[in-house]
């Protein structure tokens, strides 16, 4: 395993992280999600991420029995606050004080820790002043209940007012977590910019596009059985890439990543790790097996005629919007 720093500070973190949205607590039982966060442990991954929303709390609950026992001091685990959570009342929402307080303690009994490595605004809330969120950060920092802070799909320009927020309250605020892929490159025109002049990282998730990247999707046929787009649950998260423009695209990959030695999933996992702003790429699972084939991805180097030939063979289908960066309103 190949480690990262985050942003500017001093954290390092494995630069295949794990993560549990959509899989733990819903998609797959308890006794397979243990087996898939022994499967990271062992591959060397140190870097967990989850979020007190997945399957409404109880994913961080999985997590934490999974690396019950473990260093503490050997792991980095993030996790994020800002969907409902609870009952759904009027305060069980958004990056208020009071929300945010209240999330970080519970998702902290949930994990089994006294501190979460980086905690992370899951959204921005355009109805709480930012200054009220980043100064309840700066508090969960100051008493050691969270040491780093982050965000997930904030815009450029969020991302540029929380940084000078947080330099004023002296919170270490490191990373964004954005989708990001091959197909999906909406943050590269103007988040990498702003991140990168802020010291933040990129911490992605979708890496493989919700399991496109694989090439188990095929144009003009039904979903395989068991897989993410054939599971009630989880079907709407992937539908976006299910045209057959973008699948036949998609199979046209599969000999380059064979003359790279990577199977198409390694492939879409090394090539967001090009990127030097991302610090590292989560990977879900819903068998060990998954995990020990995505992890070979880490410290592959693409040569500069092999990323030209990805380009040329998905050109027309990437989405680069930066306007796709969006929070609800």
């Amino acid at each position: 395993m190949e480690f990262r720093r985050l942003g500017r500070s001093g954290l390092s973190v494995s630069e295949i992280a794990y993560g549990n949205w959509l899989t733990h607590g819903s998609q797959i039982e308890e006794e397979q999600a243990q087996a898939c966060i022994k499967a990271a442990l062992d591959a060397g991954i140190s870097f967990f991420d989850t979020a007190d929303v997945y399957a409404n709390t109880v994913a961080e609950s999985v997590l934490g029995r999974g690396l019950a026992g473990q260093r503490r001091e050997s792991l980095e685990i993030a996790t994020k606050v800002y969907w409902p959570t609870g009952p759904k009342g009027p305060n069980d929402r958004g990056l208020s004080r009071k929300h945010i307080i209240e999330s970080c303690n519970a998702s902290l009994k949930r994990l089994q820790t006294d501190y979460v490595d980086l905690y992370q605004a899951h959204r921005f809330d355009f109805s709480v002043p930012l200054e009220e969120t980043f100064l309840a950060f700066a508090d969960l920092v100051r008493q050691g209940k969270v040491l780093y802070v982050g965000v997930s799909e904030w815009t450029a320009e969020q991302i540029t007012r929380g940084a000078e927020l947080a330099r004023e309250l002296k919170v270490p605020f490191v990373s964004n977590q954005p989708q990001y892929n091959m197909l999906w490159r909406v943050i590269e025109p103007q988040v990498i910019p702003a991140s990168e002049r802020e010291g933040l990282s990129q911490i992605v998730w979708s890496p493989i596009a919700q399991g496109v990247l694989t090439g188990k999707y095929k144009p003009g046929q039904a979903a395989p059985a068991g897989s993410r787009a054939a599971h009630e649950a989880t079907a709407q998260s992937v539908q976006r890439y299910l045209r057959d423009e973008v699948l036949e695209r998609v199979q046209k990959l599969e000999p380059l990543a064979a003359q790279a030695g990577l199977s198409l999933a390694q492939l879409a996992v090394a090539w967001v790790l090009q990127n030097p702003n991302v610090a590292s790429a989560i990977i879900g699972a819903s068998r060990p097996e998954q995990v020990h084939e995505n992890v070979k991805a880490a410290g592959v180097k693409l040569d500069a005629d092999l990323l030209k030939a990805i380009d040329e063979v998905l050109d027309g289908v990437v989405e680069d919007d930066p306007r796709l960066t969006q929070s609800p309103r």
